[in-house]
Formats: C-alpha cells, sequence, structure tokens
C-alpha cells in the first residue's frame, strides 16, 4: 500500500513555502524519485518518513497519519528513513550503531542485538560489524543507514540521495544491494541522477519545483526518451525532454 501526501503545505521558517497543496503516492515496489537539486525531494521524504509535519493536509500510510500522536510511533516502525548524512555515533561500531536503532524503536536489547547482524548481512557489511562506523568509508556508512532503517523490520525504506559521491562501482554495488533485500520491503530513492535508474525499479516519480511533473512506470518514463537513443541514454534523455516539456532547464 502506498504512503499518501495528501494537499500537503510546508516551508521552512522564514522561507517561501516549499510545496503547496501538494499531493502524491508513493507506490510499493521499488520507486526512484527524481528532481534537480533543491526540487523539494528532500521535504517530500521528510514528510513521509514524519520527520516533518505539513502545515496542512495529511500524510497517512495504512490508516496511519503522521500529525497524530498516537500513530506516530506505530509509523515509524513501518517507515523508515534515511537521510542525505549518516552520522556515525562516536566509538560505536557497526554492530553498536545499527543496534542503538533498533533499541530507540522500542525493540529489546538482546533483539536488536540479534537482529543488528541480520541486517548488517543484508547490505553485505557482516565482516565490518565489529569495525567503528566512523573509520568506515562514506558509501559503507551509507549502508550502515540502511541496515539501521531495515534492524526493525520497517516495510517502506526511503532513501533521500544514498548515493551522492559513490563512484560508479560503489554505486552499482549499492543498488545490487537494494535489489537483494526482501520483496516485502519497499524502497523510494530520491536522486537527481537518472544513471541510478535501471531496470530493477518498477516506477518513477519526476518532481520539479516543489511540483510533481511525472509519475509512471519506469517503462513509461523511458518511453519519453528521443527515439534512437541508446539504452544507456534513455534515461537521461527522457529526463532532458520531460524538463523541456515543462520548459525548465534541469541539471543532470
Amino acid at each position: 500500500m502506498p504512503i499518501v501526501l495528501e494537499s500537503c503545505d510546508f516551508a521552512y521558517k522564514r522561507r517561501r513555502p516549499v510545496l503547496k497543496r501538494f499531493t502524491c503516492e508513493l507506490p510499493p515496489g521499488r520507486t526512484v524519485f527524481l528532481g534537480p537539486n533543491g526540487a523539494g525531494k528532500s521535504t517530500v521524504l521528510g514528510l513521509a518518513a514524519s520527520a516533518l509535519l505539513p502545515r496542512a493536509g495529511a500524510v497517512t500510510y495504512d490508516g496511519l497519519r503522521t500529525s497524530a500522536r498516537a500513530d506516530r510511533d506505530g509509523f515509524r516502525r513501518r517507515v523508515a528513513w534515511l537521510p542525505q548524512h549518516v552520522r556515525p555515533v562516536p566509538g560505536l561500531t557497526a554492530r553498536e550503531q545499527v543496534a542503538y536503532a533498533g533499541w530507540l524503536k522500542g525493540m529489546p536489547r538482546p533483539v536488536a542485538w540479534r537482529e543488528a547482524l541480520r541486517a548488517l548481512r543484508l547490505v553485505e557489511l557482516a565482516d565490518s560489524a565489529e569495525t567503528r562506523v566512523g573509520e568506515l568509508s562514506g558509501g559503507q556508512q551509507r549502508r550502515v543507514g540502511v541496515a539501521q532503517s531495515l534492524v526493525h523490520g520497517a516495510e517502506v525504506l526511503l532513501l533521500d540521495e544514498p548515493t551522492a559521491g559513490m563512484d560508479p562501482r560503489q554505486r552499482a554495488v549499492f543498488h545490487e544491494i537494494l535489489a537483494g533485500l526482501p520483496s516485502s520491503v519497499h524502497v523510494v530513492l530520491s536522486t537527481h541522477d537518472t544513471a541510478d535508474l535501471d531496470g530493477r525499479y518498477h516506477h518513477v516519480l519526476v518532481l520539479n519545483s516543489g511540483q510533481l511533473t511525472f509519475r509512471g512506470t519506469s517503462e513509461a518514463f523511458l518511453a519519453h526518451a528521443e527515439p534512437g537513443t541508446a539504452p544507456g541514454r534513455a534515461a537521461d534523455s527522457a529526463y532532458q525532454r520531460l524538463a523541456e516539456r515543462e520548459g525548465t532547464a534541469w541539471t543532470v
């Protein structure tokens, strides 16, 4: 079932509104959330994760509303959020940091400790379980962040620009790991880079200036590419043609 944002308004303090009457469904399955820097993707994911609350409108998942205090803990157990920057907890190993995240979600300590290792195996970091997170590479730290999201059995992962700063090899490994997650775990990955879109993703959303300009299957998105475009450039071409249709200069 989707996370639904309905008629949401949001603005940061003393700034112009980022979203006005914004309505969107984040579908189940694997979704790429495309848009240029500053389009509002992080705000949408923050609202979808209940890290931010709309000034107006509603965010719901399976009947749970982020605006209802009684629903919020249950919502956050089922919907996990990985912000752009994973902050290492000073002195903690990867397993300790993932277990700590589980404990914060209400898991008993022994269960959190056990499940932390399972989550690290899912992201192929079991061999680094006893390494301090601050000593890991940036790409490995993002995988620790994914493990933190998985440790308590979340159904939906909201990943905000998780491949930023990764080289092509690290990016490929990261997407392989996401593709290997259980099918019961739904993923929404925000990015400004069309290189993150491949055949393993089912849906594409495109956001620009706080407006949803495309929502559909990956196949429908790629159909916007210039005829004759090489397969490896189809996503880039489709993205640019959608930008031209909107009369907007986007940076890929």
